[in-house]
């Protein structure tokens, strides 16, 4: 009796696989669910819960200025500090993700980092209108938090609330660092970038970033609600105007660093400063 054989294709026989599909083009509609997307992963969520926590404050039988707002927290016990430190290195690495996620859209739609300004071609340029950027704004933003918080319409803002320890002032310096790029790449130089693509007008698309930015810093109060409305329109003038992130990043940083690392050191020492 015969063996029956079944005869296997050879390898120059078998069927090609099939082409992969091309990428599809950049549509309005698929613009629109990528900036969703993007912001409800990073700045757009914040501003979701800059809301409920503002909805808390004005509901709670004391008034704004007697509340206090923490910007940098403690994440462990004071006696564990290496896992504070833990978890303040990773929060910082996963707070970035996002920002990541920008630049690995932009570079999929054949774009890149430098099509917002965001590389370092010219350091010079940038550090020098940063620290200008930042002293106007830093000095009209203090003027604006002290005088909201005198009115009671800003909560007592604590910039730095973690534990004494070596590497407090180096994380808080990253922290700041942090603010600057995430803020300054998604809703300046990204989320303009965008809007411009899906044919938004230069004030509608201004007007958008400034409000997120003010909606997401809500939880400190209505003064500091305009003072970081004001700041966003200041800075989208300068980004349409340079069309460079960069400076953005530096003035943010700077601004940043100067409020965390001098609420070490001032608040409770002098008496014109909340504390």
């Amino acid at each position: 009796m015969a063996e029956s054989t079944s005869e296997q294709p050879s390898p120059a026989h078998a069927s090609p696989a099939p082409p992969l599909p091309t990428a599809a083009p950049l549509t309005h509609r698929l613009l629109r669910t990528e900036v969703l997307c993007v912001l409800a992963l990073s700045l757009g969520a914040a501003a979701v819960s800059a809301m409920i926590s503002f909805i808390g404050s004005i509901t709670a039988p004391q008034s704004l200025a007697e509340q206090t707002a923490s910007l940098v927290g403690s994440r462990a016990e004071a006696e564990r500090p290496w896992l504070d430190l833990s978890r303040q290195v990773s929060s910082l690495v996963f707070a970035l993700v996002p920002v990541a996620l920008v630049l690995h859209l932009l570079h999929r739609s054949q774009e890149s980092a430098a099509a917002i300004g965001f590389e370092l071609r010219r350091p010079g340029r940038d550090l020098i209108g940063g620290a200008g950027l930042a002293a106007a704004v830093g000095f009209g933003g203090l003027a604006v938090y002290l005088v909201s918080w005198r009115m009671g319409l800003t909560v007592t803002v604590a910039p730095s609330a973690l534990n004494e320890h070596w590497w407090q002032l180096p994380v808080l310096v990253l922290q700041a660092v942090k603010n600057g790029v995430l803020e300054e790449v998604i809703v300046v130089g990204y989320l303009l970038l965008r809007l411009r693509q899906m044919g938004w007008s230069p004030v509608r698309a201004v007007l958008a970033s400034s409000v997120l930015r003010a909606f997401y810093h809500l939880y400190q109060g209505v003064g500091m609600f305009f003072g970081n409305l004001v700041m966003g329109l200041v800075f989208c003038w300068f980004y349409q105007r340079y069309g460079r992130v960069m400076p953005l990043v530096v003035a943010h940083s700077v601004i940043d660093i100067v409020a965390f690392v001098g609420s070490v050191h001032l608040i409770g020492r002098v008496d014109w400063l909340p504390g």
